[in-house]
């Protein structure tokens, strides 16, 4: 049987374009196509599709919104982001909302088959680019657990570089007395008491 798809997408000539190019593959099926969400909970209940293909930035309420929807009213149907949008906000918003995968527009002529079958399975499909945003935001989330600020993790990748702290202030552009202040939060924060338990533990922890 095959897969039912059921499309939101605002931009008519793109809606269409989509719609084509999923009917060329006699394993899915366009259920439906919307150029808004304003309805999207009472479609996806009467159509009962086997995936939504969804895009962010619609007229009247957002893909995201219409998603956090969606789940606060139980409905658990795969739901897979299309959008240009490929910043850090758009991404975690959608995904907190409760999105199953994010696919970004440009990618839908190589990816859009391989997404739908691989969320239809369980999995979490991303563009590539997307997929190292979010792995690189997590990681720089873990390596910022000491709540370091810019500055100070300026000064410990500095330290690190064996740099003295009169070599510190003028890269920085300040005195050395603040770059003293600046090395007293940091051991303070990373419960060290030497310059050397400092870069030890930012190289062993990747803090530079």
């Amino acid at each position: 049987m095959a897969v039912s798809i059921l499309l939101y997408e605002d931009n008519t000539m793109l809606r269409e374009s989509i719609c084509s190019m999923i009917r060329l593959d006699e394993q899915f099926v366009v259920s439906g196509a919307f150029e808004n969400v304003l309805f999207a909970e009472s479609q996806i209940s009467e159509i009962k599709p086997d995936i939504v293909l969804m895009d962010i930035d619609m007229p009247g309420r957002t893909g995201i919104e219409a998603v956090k929807q969606i789940r606060a009213s139980g409905v658990q149907i795969p739901i897979l982001m299309l959008t240009v949008f490929d910043d850090t906000q758009h991404v975690f918003d959608a995904l907190r909302a409760g999105a199953s995968g994010y696919l970004l527009k440009k990618h839908l002529s190589t990816k859009l088959f391989d997404s739908i079958a691989e969320v239809i399975q369980g999995g979490a499909p991303m563009s590539p680019a997307i997929a190292l945003m979010v792995i690189t935001s997590f990681q720089k989330q873990q390596v910022n657990h000491y709540q370091l600020t810019v500055r100070e993790s300026e000064i410990l990748t500095s330290l690190a570089k064996g740099n003295s702290y009169k070599l510190m202030a003028t890269e920085f552009s300040v005195t050395i007395d603040t770059v003293r202040a600046h090395i007293k939060k940091i051991y303070e924060k990373l419960h060290v008491h030497s310059q050397t338990e400092a870069v030890s533990k930012a190289i062993k922890e990747r803090l530079v």
